[in-house]
């Protein structure tokens, strides 16, 4: 669940959706969290993703996401409600804590990580993201090509500045980025469309979670985060999604994700930027 996401309206910080438990417990392990009484037979509570701006936590077979700011959680909800995909049901709302039942299957794959999915599976989930598409618009606005470029701008400036990353390889990777940033037709997009994010049961979409980036956006951003760091089923995803993709788009989307995501891991305690998944696909790009 992670600064803004690059086609999104949301306020959420880059890419923290869950790496792995042990991981984000050794970020920043929650040790306290109040818990309706209807839970408290429940022994167990596990830290699924904490940082400081937010904290999701799974007891049993309900999901608690805690967030400071209530827009996002009334943008998520809102969301989940307009759209024409499976999400999880909301169990209960008490600010800032949002309750929501676990999907069935298992999360489609990681960023860093091999996908056990099938092509099918990868394939449903491409459709999936289409019927998303074809729905109404949301009534809000997601990020206008003057933010976008300003973020990236001000990302890639850090990274060199800082000797985060080489500067011939955050150019190389800018000049990619930037052929992203051109006029499109919005769609409904569910604007953090990682893979974490997606739910399957064998070939079929379960669910789809994390909605508060949700917005009018770029359809190519969502098939480009859901296929980053997994370039070989992106073939499937664009067969699922039924009709064909600007796949070099597809590509300065996943640049762009990429460069504007490391400071926010890296200033979140996710380890050194030269581990990061995204820094292994900004390596990748020719």
């Amino acid at each position: 669940m992670p600064a803004p996401s690059a086609a999104g309206g949301g306020t959420k910080p880059p890419d923290s959706g869950p790496r792995s438990a042990a991981q984000s417990h050794a970020i920043n392990p929650v040790t306290s969290v109040v818990i309706p009484a209807m839970m408290a037979s429940v022994e167990e509570v596990e830290v699924v993703v904490a940082h400081n701006e937010r904290a999701t936590l799974r007891v049993g077979d309900v999901f608690l996401k805690i967030d400071a700011d209530q827009t996002r959680t009334d943008v998520e909800v809102e969301a989940m409600a307009m759209a024409p995909i499976p999400t999880p049901e909301i169990l209960w709302l008490k600010p800032p804590v949002l309750a929501l039942a676990a999907l069935p299957g298992t999360a489609l794959g990681h960023l860093g990580e091999p996908s056990t999915a099938s092509s099918a599976a990868w394939a449903a989930a491409g459709a999936a993201v289409r019927t998303l598409h074809d729905a109404p618009l949301p009534p809000w606005p997601g990020r206008s090509l003057d933010e976008l470029a300003s973020r990236l701008d001000g990302e890639c400036e850090w990274l060199v500045a800082n000797d985060v990353l080489p500067a011939d390889l955050v150019t190389r990777n800018r000049q990619l980025a930037e052929t992203a940033l051109r006029p499109w037709t919005p769609v409904f997009i569910h604007g953090d469309l990682q893979v974490d994010h997606v739910f399957v049961d064998g070939d079929q979409v379960t669910g789809v979670v994390d909605w508060s980036e949700a917005s009018q956006g770029d359809a190519l951003f969502d098939v480009a985060i859901l296929t980053l760091g997994h370039k070989e089923h992106l073939g499937d995803v664009v067969a699922g999604y039924g009709t064909d993709v600007d796949r070099d788009l597809i590509r300065a989307w996943w640049s762009l994700r990429c460069l504007t995501n490391v400071r926010w891991l890296a200033e979140h305690g996710y380890g050194s930027p030269e581990e990061f998944p995204e820094v292994a696909v900004l390596r990748s790009r020719p």
